[in-house]
């Protein structure tokens, strides 16, 4: 059974309000050709997801630090393996965690299994390492401002330049 829904993940996962900026990985990636010949276990679904490779995102975690982190894996699992797992994870990537929260990985097990594997599982992270990416977007937005490039468009539609300088402070 699913043991929480999606405002108590947001509860247990932000620190902050201001601190909320997740990341998401699943495991396994597999072509529905490829599921019938891979054999997954808990060891090896936990490496591909803490890997990076697994991330929806492009963005690579060893340039910031998780705040948060939460794992679900789908199938017939033992909670105690997961928790085995877990425990290795932590005490391997202790430093890639913030100090000032701790337990800071939570995981759930659900007994319904995912339709193209026996197994998977979800990884869910509030991490920092969005950083890169946010400043990459403020320089951006500084450049096109500058030159205020595209300005007319937003003006024509009701927007003051004021509310950009305003933006551009606040990133």
């Amino acid at each position: 059974q699913l043991n929480g829904d999606l405002r108590k993940l947001g509860v247990n996962l932000i620190p902050f309000p201001r601190l909320h900026f997740f990341n998401i990985a699943q495991a396994p990636l597999l072509s529905p050709k490829n599921g019938g010949y891979t054999k997954l276990f808990i060891q090896e679904l936990t490496k591909q997801v803490w890997s990076g490779k697994q991330f929806y995102s492009n963005v690579p975690i060893e340039d910031g630090k998780f705040l948060t982190a939460s794992m679900h894996y789908r199938g017939e699992i033992s909670t105690q393996e997961t928790d085995e797992n877990l425990e290795k994870v932590q005490a391997s990537k202790a430093e890639d965690f913030v100090e000032w929260i701790p337990n800071n990985i939570k995981s759930s097990v659900i007994d319904v299994a995912p339709v193209d594997a026996n197994i998977s599982a979800t990884f869910i992270t509030n991490t920092t390492a969005l950083k890169a990416m946010f400043q990459r977007l403020a320089s951006q937005f500084s450049a096109l401002y500058k030159r205020k490039a595209f300005l007319h468009w937003y003006k024509g539609e009701g927007m003051d330049e004021m509310e950009f300088q305003e933006a551009d402070k606040n990133v």
